[in-house]
């Protein structure tokens, strides 16, 4: 192999470890991304749960009186609908 050879195969070599160094710093600025990403979904369905569960309790209550009312008898049943019907109306979870 002549000097301009080795040269050559030298700058060749050079370029090659400056190109995979790139590849690599973008590959992990990706994985860094995606990373982020995901703990912001992770953060968003956290929310998500704690204002559903929020209002759980009172869909509960509103259940077991619509059950009381199907399994009452006649008289209670429209008592318990005028109870419903002067009651505020409650914020509707989307």
């Amino acid at each position: 192999m002549s000097f301009p050879d080795a040269v050559a195969f030298c700058g060749l070599m050079v370029a090659i470890i400056c190109v995979a160094g790139i590849l690599l710093e973008l590959h992990n600025r990706r994985l860094k991304h995606r990373e982020k990403e995901m703990e912001l979904r992770v953060r968003l369905a956290e929310a998500e749960g704690r204002s559903r569960e929020a209002g759980l309790p009172r869909v509960e209550e509103r259940l077991r009186v619509l059950e009381r009312i199907v399994t009452d008898g006649e008289a209670g049943l429209a008592r318990e609908i005028e109870t419903l019907r002067r009651a505020p109306e409650p914020e509707r979870l989307s």
